[in-house]
């Protein structure tokens, strides 16, 4: 399928007015990283919400992923009534939605009804970063790698069957396998070119270790197109894959083989577009400049973790020797290091090893923007690129646990500086759901260990 040309309201009008379109889904983009909204009829968002904003109730920031109505959130409860927010749509997310028949998506942010923005929602907390950013003189180019578990079963039979026993849709790894990706291509090519359908720019697709696990990458863009795109892709592959009969997990660590990553690669640019990370006069490539921002990663790895890795399950994926990191390591273009260095010049940018397939992309974008204009603004000094086994060394490893990190976030100030008292407040309280809702779970693990031998 051939890129389209951006979806412009115009056109959009002229698409409904010929009937080409009838539905709008309109979302936002959840604490979880899901996206959440309503699906509107095509003449009616034209004719009154694409030039106003319709209304969500404020809830949906703050619920467990069950949708369970939780307690200790400051922006919503049943003392407040749980009233309404305002979803204001983005026209710039305008797209079109191959996958679902006369169907175009739109994405929004969310406002107050007094007026402001909701802050603690993940594409404010984005924002604010990046206008941090802007005001210091610089952009950022992101680009993420997302992996997934397909699996031969659909959704429906994996939850009757409590995720057990199902079958991955290969058997065996099938990392840079071609034999072994072309047995579900007929999938992957769905995916890739609804997605360019959608509009993004689509690089590749390859096998990677797991049984039935896979990779599409797709071309980096300023930081908040992708992270939109992200959402929308994640949303839409598990939509596909459902029509075929069949399902796929982005779960950080579904089994005890290798986890599903979200790599995330980031390059600060000048206002100009200009490299100012590079400098072809260092040993690593680096200006003074990329080597503070390097620094501030590494500086504020475990402060930021919880934005990392959001999900108790997260933590599972961090294991030696399984190319998921356990050191706050930098290195170039080593694989067992938190942070790895690569690429040249106009190619030169950092990969973000920590976060898992269950990452919200804003919350991590956004921890490694102010991380690294922290590091410029400070001047923090770089430690000597790694070199061997970062699985090795004792130096700082990331929260193994999301009660370490919840810790870590929970106590910095910096992190309540730069994100604010409300942000803060409010992962900590999401963080604080799910340790008490698994604190209470009896797990597989713990029947097949005790019922009789106990």
């Amino acid at each position: 399928m051939a890129r389209p040309e951006p979806l412009t309201p115009s056109a959009l009008r002229e698409d409904v007015a010929l009937g080409r379109v009838d539905t709008v889904a309109l979302a936002i983009t959840d604490m979880q990283g899901r996206l959440q909204g309503k699906r509107i009829d095509a003449d009616y968002f034209v004719d009154e919400v694409m030039s106003g904003y319709t209304e969500g109730c404020n809830y949906l920031m703050a619920v467990d992923i069950d949708m369970n109505t939780v307690d200790g959130y400051a922006m919503s409860s049943w003392d407040s009534g749980y009233g309404d927010m305002v979803m204001r749509p983005d026209l710039a997310t305008l797209h079109r939605v191959p996958w679902q028949p006369g169907t175009v998506g739109v994405l929004c942010d969310l406002e107050t009804e007094e007026g402001g923005p909701v802050t603690p929602s993940p594409r404010q907390v984005l924002r604010r970063q990046l206008e941090a950013l802007h005001a210091a003189g610089f952009g950022a180019f992101v680009g993420t790698e997302l992996e997934f578990i397909v699996f031969q079963d659909t959704y429906e039979e994996a939850w009757l069957s409590g995720y057990r026993d199902l079958t991955p849709a290969n058997l065996y790894n099938v990392d840079y396998s071609m034999l072994g990706t072309a047995r579900i291509e007929p999938l992957l090519r769905r995916i890739r070119t609804c997605m360019t359908g959608a509009g993004m720019v689509v690089e590749s697709a390859k096998g990677e270790c797991n049984l039935g696990q896979h990779e599409i990458a797709f071309k980096y863009q300023d930081a908040l197109r992708t992270c939109d795109n992200h959402v929308i892709y994640k949303n839409g592959a598990k939509e596909i894959s459902s029509q075929e009969g069949m399902s796929l997990t982005f779960m950080a660590k579904y089994n005890e083989r290798e986890g599903n990553s979200c790599h995330i690669h980031l390059s600060f640019r000048g206002s100009d577009g200009s490299m100012v990370m590079a400098d072809h006069h260092d040993p690593e490539g680096l200006s003074a400049a990329g080597k503070a921002f390097i620094a501030g990663q590494l500086a504020h790895a475990r402060e930021l973790t919880l934005m990392f890795a959001p999900q108790i399950n997260s933590y599972k994926r961090y294991v030696p020797g399984s190319f998921a990191p356990t050191a706050i390591r930098w290195g170039r273009d080593n694989r067992t290091c938190g942070f790895r260095l690569v690429g040249h010049g106009q190619s030169l940018r950092l990969e973000n090893r920590v976060p898992g397939g269950d990452v919200n992309p804003y919350l991590a974008v956004a921890g490694m923007v102010a991380a690294g204009l922290d590091g410029i603004q400070r001047d923090l000094p770089l430690e000597d690129a790694f070199v061997g086994s970062a699985y090795a060394d004792d130096s700082a490893r990331i929260p193994s646990s999301m009660g370490a990190a919840l810790d870590a976030w929970e106590s910095s100030a910096w992190i309540r500086e730069t994100f604010g008292q409300d942000v803060q407040d409010h992962y900590t309280n999401m963080a604080r759901i799910e340790l008490s809702a698994y604190g209470k779970a009896v797990t597989d693990w713990e029947r097949y260990r005790n019922f009789e031998r106990i």
